[in-house]
């Protein structure tokens, strides 16, 4: 599942030292969350965010945070619940938000680090389960993007236009 990261990138988490300020996506809610409020939530546990770095340009290319979640078991195909234990909620890992700055958009980057945060959750769901990956897509671009590496969209009256998508743990170890 490792997908190749060219040696003038590196991922690691976000820190005080990572050069934020100048980050953006093109998405004012992303943009925003990244200058203002990753570090916050940070300290707060609320979630981690992983930074993409090139370091010849000091830049921040991108980042993804995770988090924990839950999803309804009714919300899942009809297939699943029929092979899980009938608990109201299945514990699941969010990829609350995941950007790339614009002037290093349609390179690849994004496929690289979306295959980053899978391989961050599986491993961590070793340790504290989770079935599933869950995603909030926030456009159709998004949205086409990650259904293209699997991702199915979750089945609830509150996810009527298809934005929450998961991806269960077993279909993530095979890519």
């Amino acid at each position: 599942m490792k997908t190749p990261l060219n040696p003038e990138y590196s991922i690691a988490k976000l820190d005080k030292t990572h050069p934020r300020k100048t980050f953006s996506c093109g998405i004012p809610s992303l943009d925003n969350y990244i200058h203002t409020l990753a570090g916050q939530d940070s300290r707060k546990n609320l979630s981690v965010t992983y930074a993409l770095i090139h370091h010849e340009a000091n830049a921040l290319v991108g980042y993804y945070t995770l988090s924990s979640a839950s999803i309804e078991l009714g919300e899942l195909s009809e297939a699943l619940i029929s092979k899980l234990p009938q608990y109201p909620r299945i514990p699941a890992t969010l990829i609350g938000r995941l950007a790339i700055d614009l002037n290093y958009q349609k390179q690849g980057l994004g496929e690289v680090f979306l295959m980053d945060a899978l391989q961050r959750s599986c491993r961590a769901s070793q340790e504290i389960a989770s079935f599933a990956v869950m995603v909030d897509a926030i456009n159709e671009s998004a949205n086409m993007f990650y259904k293209k590496y699997g991702f199915l969209p979750i089945s609830s009256e509150k996810n009527k236009n298809k934005s929450r998508l998961y991806l269960p743990m077993d279909a993530i170890k095979k890519l």
